[in-house]
C-alpha cells in the first residue's frame, strides 16, 4: 500500500492515464457540463443507461468477447425497466443541442475507458492505477474548472459530508471495484450492472428522501433486476 510496484513500460502509463481522462474528464466533466447547460437529470440518467447496449456492440470488434442471444435478451429487458423507472420518476425533456451533444460526449467516455481498461488494463496495482487516473483526470478537468467556476467554497459540514462520500464511496470505491471486475470479467456483463443504478439510486431515494415511488417505477425496478440476472448468469 506504501510503495505500489509502479508502471515499467511507458505504454502502460498511458493506458492508465487514457483511463482517468476518460472517465473523471469525458463522463463525469461532461455529465455536470450537462447538467450546467440545463439537461434535466432523468435526460442525462436515460442516454448513460445505454452505455451497456454500446459496450455490448463494440466488445466483439475491440475485444474476442462474444456476446449470445441469451446476454442480449437480458440487456434489453435491463434498458427496458430501467428506461420505464427513469420516466416513471423524472420529467424528460428535450434537450438543447448543446446540452444532447454533452450527455453524447459524456456517454461516449464511459463506453470507450470500460472498452479501453478491458484490453489495455491488464493486472496494476489499483493503489497505481487510481494514482495515474486521477492525477491524468485532474490534468484533463482542471481547464474547466478555472474557466468556468468561481473558485468560491463554503465549507459546510453537509457540503464536507457530501464531498467525503463523493471521493471515497464513488470515485475511489466504487471506481477501483468497477475496473477490477472489468479486467477480471466479461465486459458487456460487467457493464449490465449498471442498469441497477437508475432502480437502486431510486429505492434510495425513496427510503431516505420520502421521494415518490409509482407503480410504474417498482415495476421497472423488477425488469431491470430481471435483466441483469438473464445478462450475467452462466451460460
Amino acid at each position: 500500500i506504501i510503495r505500489p510496484p509502479l508502471p515499467t513500460r511507458a505504454a502502460d502509463w498511458g493506458h492508465l492515464a487514457v483511463v482517468g481522462v476518460l472517465i473523471q474528464t469525458v463522463y463525469f466533466g461532461f455529465s455536470y457540463l450537462a447538467f450546467r447547460d440545463g439537461v434535466a437529470s432523468g435526460t442525462v440518467a436515460l442516454v448513460m443507461s445505454l452505455q451497456p447496449v454500446l459496450v455490448a456492440i463494440l466488445a466483439p470488434l475491440w475485444t474476442t468477447e462474444t456476446v449470445g442471444w441469451q446476454r442480449w435478451c437480458g440487456l434489453a429487458l435491463g434498458l427496458a425497466g430501467t428506461v420505464l423507472v427513469i420516466t416513471a420518476r423524472s420529467a424528460i425533456s428535450l434537450p438543447s443541442a448543446i446540452g444532447l451533444a454533452f450527455c453524447a460526449m459524456g456517454l461516449a467516455g464511459m463506453t470507450a475507458a470500460t472498452l479501453w481498461e478491458k484490453r489495455f488494463g491488464l493486472s496494476h496495482h489499483p493503489i497505481t492505477a487510481n494514482l495515474v487516473g486521477f492525477l491524468a483526470g485532474l490534468a484533463g478537468i482542471l481547464p474547466f474548472a478555472l474557466i468556468l467556476e468561481s473558485q468560491t467554497i463554503l465549507w459546510t459540514g453537509s457540503f464536507m459530508g457530501a464531498l467525503a462520500y463523493l471521493v471515497i464511496g464513488n470515485s475511489l470505491i466504487a471506481t477501483s471495484l468497477l475496473l477490477a471486475m472489468i479486467r477480471f470479467g466479461e465486459v458487456s456483463k460487467v457493464s449490465a450492472l449498471l442498469f441497477l443504478v437508475p432502480p437502486l439510486a431510486a429505492l434510495l431515494a425513496w427510503i431516505t428522501l420520502g421521494e415518490e415511488m409509482p407503480p410504474l417505477a417498482w415495476a421497472g425496478m423488477a425488469m431491470a433486476g430481471d435483466g441483469v440476472l438473464v445478462a450475467t448468469r452462466a451460460r
